[in-house]
């Protein structure tokens, strides 16, 4: 889970060969979970022209795991990272919990972010399994514990007192601004789910950094999936000029966190918002590769809905009713790529 290399260390490959008909442009990006069901990676490649996926857990970017897989026709040589490097352990994200954390509980990192956060009623319980127990607690009561607060990402913020991840922490986990999904209005709630969907910036950033001396008059951009715009978070760290995205998501409260970063960040270029990725026919690709003479990225993670491994009731995969959608992320690059090659 180190793709094809990492910040300060050496590519694990030297070169790669990409098939003739991956070849840019555009160039083109897609994410999804690393722990899908058997076949789905294969399957993911052999639609994507048969690119290797890069895999890569984000807890050597930052202080939280998150396992994904990426196929791209990026160079893989000359990435750098986003400075300045976030904190890549749980004290150096949040040195205030040293105080209370036991010397029993052993996590430097953790564990992937989710779209929803544990109850009171659980915390609780575990300040009351501890203020009733020995000290040290006895091994069942630390194994309850330790499950708990690994499922749950809780993080110690007094004596026997855990406590879930605020909005605010997990922008930061993740290398958002602060405050990035307040934007549009978005409750507590919707902010965990939105961010549990997300991208990890620093992650992204290091494969897109490559861009940079590619394009230095700025990109355009088809953004599919764009969720709370981490693709766009990452080009804009990157000092990347945003000249046009077409963001295609089907979240009004997304749409809405994207068009007020894109707002506050006093971006000059141009932001289309679209609902659905089932509104981009080949026609309506061609009037927008007219308008803007064409995509330089194409970028996107389609649902993970029917993937992910926390999904015990409906992981059937690519046929799965969200995560079908990857077929129309290359419904949507194939046309990209044949009505450009023609206007070329």
């Amino acid at each position: 889970m180190i793709g094809f290399g990492l910040p300060n260390g050496r590519p694990l490959l030297t070169h790669r060969k990409l098939p003739e008909a991956a070849m840019g442009p555009p160039y083109f990006y897609y994410e999804n979970v690393a722990l899908a069901p058997r076949g789905v990676w294969d399957t993911i490649s052999r639609f994507l022209y048969d690119i290797e996926p890069e895999f890569v857990d984000s807890k050597f970017f930052c202080a939280a795991a998150r396992k994904r897989g990426y196929i791209h026709n990026l160079p893989i040589h000359n990435r750098f990272p986003l400075l300045p490097l976030p904190p890549r352990t749980i004290f150096e994200a949040f040195p205030m919990t040293k105080k209370w954390w036991p010397s029993w509980d052993t996590r430097t990192h953790l564990n992937c972010l989710q779209t929803c956060t544990a109850s009171a009623k659980l915390t609780e319980r575990i300040r009351s399994a501890l203020a009733d127990s020995d000290d040290p607690p006895s091994h069942n009561t630390r194994q309850f514990v330790i499950n708990e607060c690994r499922k749950w990402n809780l993080v110690w913020v007094g004596l026997h007192k855990v406590a879930p991840l605020e909005p605010d922490e997990i922008e930061m986990l993740l290398g958002f601004p602060r405050n990035h999904t307040r934007g549009g209005g978005s409750s507590r709630t919707e902010r965990y789910k939105s961010l549990g969907n997300s991208f990890q910036v620093d992650t992204v950033a290091y494969h897109l950094s490559v861009l940079k001396d590619m394009f230095p008059n700025g990109i355009t951009m088809l953004s599919l999936f764009s969720g709370i715009g981490g693709a766009e978070v990452a080009l804009h760290r990157l000092g990347i000029h945003l000249k046009a995205v077409v963001s295609v998501e089907i979240s009004e409260v997304n749409r809405n966190i994207v068009r007020s970063w894109w707002e506050q960040t006093n971006q000059t270029g141009t932001l289309i918002d679209i609902a659905d990725v089932q509104q981009l026919n080949g026609d309506k690709l061609e009037q927008l590769i007219h308008t803007f003479g064409g995509f330089d990225l194409v970028v996107g993670g389609s649902p993970c809905n029917n993937l992910s491994g926390s999904n015990r009731v409906s992981r059937d995969g690519l046929e799965g009713k969200h995560s079908a959608l990857f077929y129309d992320y290359f419904r949507i690059l194939d046309l990209v790529k044949n009505i450009m090659g023609k206007e070329s």
